[in-house]
């Protein structure tokens, strides 16, 4: 089985980025880079001397932090995890999800089961949406969790076959990722996994999910610190990404998707400033 290195791509995380480090260690991750997206030094009281760290001075955003930690450990072939600074390993995890990519040369990203901190599952498997099911989802997910659409979009298949998994953490392989470019930089945060995931099925890789593989995510943890500028990026990436996959007849539904996700951003910015004006 072959070593594994680590990209953490950190954004003010604090004390979650300290024990993210103590899971990888634990499972015996000896490559680490952390890219620190805030303010240069933001990061160094939180890591260890062992571990390198990337400091652009600005927030490059998800991916292309991503791309630099994976830079940063130079050539090679061992297979990246790359995660957010608020994830933490279980053990064996690694192992399990080693056991997925080498079982099948093919296999480009294996996603791994996450738990939020109460214990419940976090939806990391998903199909990539059609314009029906996107436009259903967007419409109905914050209001209506449990609707069919929402569900649909985010289980895997009968078959347990999956399209795209989170880049909360993810294993990817080395050739896959350079084959592909890694993460487009043009997704500052958000649908960056799903657009990698969905460039390396076109390359020929497949994504598999890895059931017995389990991490922890805190969730929000570097996101809070600009909550509406991530709102307001989630849905730019989601547009993007249709913009950017829409093949035939999808691309006539662009604009349409455009027009659902924008009143979709409208409502949920002014539940936002409503819940915050009833604070103050």
């Amino acid at each position: 089985m072959s070593p594994v290195a680590a990209v953490i791509v950190d954004y003010r995380s604090g004390d979650t980025l300290r024990s993210c480090l103590a899971s990888l260690r634990a499972e015996g991750v000896e490559r680490v880079v952390v890219v620190d997206n805030a303010a240069a030094g933001t990061s160094r009281p939180y890591v260890e001397a062992a571990t390198t760290v990337v400091e652009p001075g600005f927030n490059l955003g998800y991916g292309a932090g991503a791309n630099r930690g994976v830079a940063a450990l130079g050539q090679g072939d061992v297979p990246v995890l790359i995660l957010n600074p608020d994830v933490e390993i279980h053990p064996g995890t690694l192992a399990a999800l080693q056991r997925h990519l080498d079982a099948d040369e093919r296999v480009g990203i294996v996603g791994p089961t996450i738990q939020r901190p109460d214990g419940s599952t976090y939806p990391a498997h998903r199909v990539f949406p059609s314009p029906l099911l996107a436009a259903a989802h967007a419409v109905l997910g914050s209001w209506w969790p449990t609707n069919p659409f929402t569900r649909r979009y985010r289980s895997p298949r009968e078959d347990g076959s999956v399209d795209w998994v989170s880049g909360a953490c993810l294993l990817v392989r080395r050739a896959a990722f350079e084959a592909v470019g890694g993460f487009d930089e043009r997704f500052f945060m958000f649908a960056e996994d799903m657009d990698l995931c969905w460039r390396v099925r076109q390359a020929g890789w497949s994504v598999v999910a890895a059931p017995d593989a389990v991490v922890t995510h805190v969730e929000g943890v570097s996101r809070r610190h600009a909550a509406t500028a991530m709102v307001i990026a989630h849905h730019a990436s989601a547009l993007r990404f249709e913009a950017h996959a829409a093949r035939g007849w999808r691309r006539a539904a662009v604009p349409l998707a455009a027009a659902v996700l924008g009143l979709r951003l409208v409502a949920i910015l002014a539940v936002r400033r409503l819940r915050l004006g009833r604070r103050a």
